[in-house]
């Protein structure tokens, strides 16, 4: 008998600790009803200070923690700069910090200093007319670990499906209320420079990986020549249509004489074989039209005699024929 006791007070206490699990869970806002809608942002200019992390998200705890603990009367504020699906992990950027000062007041100067004494840096976030929003109730330690479940993947299923260009993505935690903001206007004044350089640094080490490649480490001023390539060869492309046309018949009838003297000089190896040359033929083309302007010439003399002696031959039968009629 007192073994069944025993065993269902063990019972009891373990569907107890379920329970109060359970409710303890609900309570922290495991069944909230998430609204987001675009409109006014809940904060307006911003103090911060921040500490500019890279890694995973779920590691940022420790920043909040440091940042409250130096300010615990603060807001504490966290900003989200990639994708977690479609950046690796281990490059996740991230700011976390407090917010030392809203709208028109003034920073406390104590505060700064404690902040910069622990290596935080100080940015002014602006103002912006609109954002996507939406909060998550504040109630327990494990709120921020649900809300980061939930909201956000509704966050961008709704920035997604309104083809929005909201980003970064921010938290911040005012009262018993997280307050999430994607801002949809001057949206690079919400990159800490940390940001930037990172991205330097990022584009710096592909543009080595590249040269090492293509062998342009070893030689960079190949690397930028054959980047000029192009423009080089527009340039020789549109030469030709901006030559004069005399330049054109000058290259032509050099071209031309370069083609006889070739032509010359194949004919002067070949009448080297026979044994002769174009002196020789010269002088042999002159003596024939010599001979033929003197043949021709002997036929104009000629004429004229055969013309004068004509006459003398028809009148030769004239004069024989008395004769014959005195022997009759």
């Amino acid at each position: 008998m007192s073994d069944f006791i025993i065993l269902a007070l063990i019972l009891f206490l373990v569907l107890s600790l379920i329970v109060t699990i359970v409710l303890f869970v609900l309570y922290s806002g495991l069944l909230s009803e998430i609204v987001i809608r675009t409109g006014s942002p809940p904060i307006k200019k911003i103090t911060i200070a921040y500490k500019f992390k890279e890694g995973p998200y779920k590691d940022c705890g420790a920043s909040f923690t440091e940042a409250c603990s130096i300010g615990p009367k603060l807001s504490c504020i966290g900003v989200y700069y990639d994708d977690p699906k479609q950046v690796p992990e281990d490059k996740c950027r991230y700011a976390v910090g407090s917010i030392l000062s809203e709208g028109d007041e003034k920073p406390d100067e104590d505060l700064l200093k404690e902040y910069e004494k622990y290596g935080f840096s100080l940015m002014s976030f602006p103002e912006v007319d609109h954002a996507v929003t939406t909060t998550f109730p504040n109630r327990s330690p494990i709120s921020p670990y649900i809300a980061s479940y939930r909201v956000y993947p509704q966050l961008a299923y709704y920035i997604e499906e309104r083809a929005l260009s909201a980003a970064p993505f921010m938290e911040f935690y005012k009262d018993d209320v997280i307050h999430y903001m994607c801002p949809l206007s001057r949206q690079n004044s919400f990159f800490v420079p940390e940001v930037r350089l990172v991205e330097k640094k990022e584009e710096g080490s592909d543009d080595d990986g590249s040269t090492d490649v293509t062998g342009g480490d070893s030689n960079s001023e190949s690397s930028y020549g054959s980047r000029a390539v192009p423009t080089e060869s527009r340039e020789t492309s549109l030469a030709p249509s901006t030559i004069p046309e005399e330049e054109q018949e000058a290259q032509e009838e050099q071209g031309e004489q370069g083609d006889r003297a070739e032509h010359s000089e194949r004919g002067s190896d070949a009448s080297v074989g026979s044994g002769s040359s174009f002196e020789e033929l010269g002088l042999e083309e002159e003596e024939e039209e010599e001979e033929e302007v003197v043949v021709e010439e002997k036929k104009r003399e000629d004429e004229p005699r055969e013309e004068e002696g004509s006459p003398n031959k028809a009148a030769a039968p004239e004069e024989k024929e008395p004769a014959v009629d005195g022997e009759e």
